[in-house]
């Protein structure tokens, strides 16, 4: 279905967080593309988020970038300034690496959410739509992955996306902000970082193989992830922000709905790319969940969600990205 049928008012400003890095630029190019007048405001530190992201919107009128950090309450206040929609993107992924430095994820991920709640709330803001995470599901072996059925939680980053989801609930009830958690499902697409020790896996097992390198695989291989394409993303942060009122305070999955496991997904890149490469099997990652697949019927109900981006289509492009981009 994708996004083309929604309207919004004319003029519209929406802030995206995180707005040069890998899902922040898309949605900051997906809502520059409506062609109904909106404007962009991105808010970036450029801790994560890159320059390259974004280097093609500067030239467009309508579209702002505000160098800042939402550790800061005074950034976060100034950048909601005029805002109708907001979109949280700004966080720091990876569960290993919130393992090593908990102090760190904590003041991003959850202090960094309240800041912006709390400047939304001030400035009026329509919608404020955050990104959650599967994570959140920790240690619960029921499969699909069902909102309001959740288990133990396995690493400090799936505790700062379920600390998110608790703050904006409250925000909605007491202050009447709308806010609406997108809980992602094993993003991937176009401007996916492909580098460093922590960089998801369909990016890097792509540079790996096009450099001529073995990936390695954590674990046996045989883990299951509902692998979802950026455009499934975009479109339901776009969704959200015109879902109705009764969406708000809620937590949505946002995936294809699918279940793809490691090893095939590995040899399928190796048939795309025309290479037989075998992989490097390393030990399982801590925190880590086993399986994952999303029920994603609550958010076609109430979101209108109806992602029209398989796993095949999206890797295709992913695929074809990478090779022009690497």
């Amino acid at each position: 279905m994708g996004y083309s049928d929604l309207k919004f008012p004319e003029g519209a400003t929406f802030l995206v967080t995180g707005g040069a890095g890998f899902i922040g630029s898309n949605l900051c190019e997906a809502i520059l593309g409506l062609g109904q007048g909106q404007r962009v405001r991105c808010l970036d530190d450029f801790s994560t988020g890159k320059h390259a992201n974004v280097e093609a919107f500067l030239s467009n009128p309508r579209f702002e970038l505000v160098v800042g950090d939402v550790k800061d309450l005074d950034s976060c206040m100034a950048a909601c300034e005029g805002v109708d929609f907001v979109m949280h993107e700004a966080a720091w992924g990876s569960v290993p690496r919130s393992i090593e430095m908990p102090l760190f994820y904590c003041a991003n991920n959850i202090t960094g959410t309240l800041n912006m709640l709390e400047a939304a709330r001030q400035s009026g803001v329509r919608r404020f739509v955050y990104a959650s995470s599967s994570s959140v599901y920790g240690d619960e072996p029921n499969l699909p992955k069902t909102e309001g059925r959740e288990g133990n939680l396995l690493s400090p980053y799936a505790v700062t996306k379920r600390a998110d989801e608790e703050w904006a609930k409250q925000y909605t009830r007491h202050y009447g902000l709308p806010t609406i958690g997108l809980r992602y499902f094993n993003v991937f697409g176009r401007r996916q970082d492909p580098e460093g020790a922590y960089a998801a896996v369909i990016p890097r097992w792509i540079r790996l193989l096009l450099a001529g390198e073995r990936p390695t695989i954590n674990g046996d291989g045989r883990q299951s992830r509902d692998f979802t394409y950026v455009e499934n993303v975009v479109e339901a942060n776009l969704r959200a922000c015109l879902a109705p009122d009764e969406a708000a305070g809620e937590a949505f999955n946002v995936a294809y709905g699918g279940r793809e496991f490691l090893i095939d997904v590995y040899d399928g890149l190796c048939a795309a790319l025309g290479m037989d490469v075998e992989p490097i099997f390393g030990p399982p990652r801590a925190g880590d969940i086993r399986h994952s697949n999303a029920d994603i019927s609550k958010a076609r109900e109430l979101l209108g969600y109806d992602p029209d981006w398989s796993f095949e289509r999206g890797i295709a492009a992913a695929i074809e990205w990478y090779k022009q981009n690497l």
